[in-house]
């Protein structure tokens, strides 16, 4: 009786020091996810009641560490939401921040006017992930196949300085790193970007099952900031403001900072409530641009195994 009573007392207190710590969300640079910056910057989160904490890392390293149990939650490309269920780590996008509309790029060097100028050529960018499915999705478009090109792993981060000084004759890379490589290349030009397939890469805020099954009061107040921030950053009267933290996070000039949003369409709550679903077709949906990513990702082996799509997306959360 007494062994129990103090066992009991151990989980209270286990389970009060738990729900003390903060959510934990890994986050990086992508706009989408930098916008996040406005509400921490602000105190929108303590505002709203919650206690999270954004931690600000490499996309990569972001995802390895929401995979290795270090965070609750991770920003992330939505095909790469499923590369990473296909590996074990189960998650639910609760919110989408927006769909790439231009920032993701196939940055070529001087000399190769468009895709079909990359066949023989080789490309560098990170095996896998979303620029790896952008690149598939080119070729396809364009008659070729992956097997017409070769692939050199190259982190996102590095591209730019790859193009400008290693072997490579073409880079796949998102701003600032698209960019970057544009300036530092001489000639370079982008020969295709997500502008072509717009719905193809959503970028999302993933939970894992867990955390959200344990905390979700405090996950739907983290989403219900989200349409705050999409308005602060669209309205002409605060988004100077909304740029100079975004470009603060990042380290650039506010004004090189706004040539990244026209690229980014942020989402704001009805079209979340129009698109965070599992079902559509085409690109309308993220459920619909997941299954393209998925068959995309199963024909071209960047993984073997089935994801189950309709699990992956959470939209209970939108109010």
């Amino acid at each position: 009786m007494i062994r129990a009573f103090f066992c009991s007392v151990a989980l209270l207190l286990a389970a009060r020091l738990n729900a003390a710590e903060p959510l934990k969300v890994a986050y990086s640079d992508w706009p989408g996810w930098v916008a996040f910056e406005v509400a921490i910057q602000q105190g929108w989160f303590k505002e709203a009641g919650v206690d999270v904490q954004f931690v600000w890392m490499e996309y990569g390293p972001s995802m390895e560490a929401f995979q290795a149990g270090k965070v609750d939650a991770v920003t992330v490309a939505s095909g790469d939401q499923l590369v990473m269920a296909a590996a074990g780590k189960a998650s639910k996008a609760i919110l989408l921040n927006d769909y790439s509309d231009g920032n993701d790029m196939i940055v070529a060097k001087a000399g190769i006017a468009d895709v079909k100028g990359l066949k023989g050529k080789k490309i560098g960018l990170e095996l896998g992930l979303v620029e790896h499915l952008l690149l598939l999705k080119a070729l396809e478009l364009n008659g070729l196949k992956e097997s017409d090109i070769t692939i050199v792993p190259v982190a996102t981060n590095d591209t730019p300085q790859v193009l400008a000084t290693s072997g490579v004759d073409a880079i796949g890379a998102w701003q600032p790193n698209s960019g970057a490589a544009l300036k530092q290349v001489p000639g370079s030009k982008a020969i295709f970007t997500s502008k072509d397939v717009p719905g193809l890469i959503y970028d999302v805020l993933a939970v894992s099952p867990e955390s959200l099954g344990a905390r979700k009061a405090e996950w739907t107040k983290i989403v219900a900031v989200w349409p705050r921030i999409v308005s602060f950053i669209n309205d002409p009267k605060t988004q100077p403001k909304a740029l100079e933290l975004m470009a603060a996070r990042v380290g650039v000039p506010a004004s090189v900072y706004a040539t990244f949003l026209p690229g980014t369409r942020l989402l704001g709550l009805e079209d979340n409530k129009q698109r965070l679903t599992a079902a559509g077709e085409g690109l309308a949906t993220l459920g619909a641009s997941m299954k393209v990513a998925h068959a995309f990702n199963l024909a071209n082996k960047v993984y073997t195994k089935e994801v189950d799509i309709p699990a992956s997306i959470d939209a209970s959360l939108l109010k």
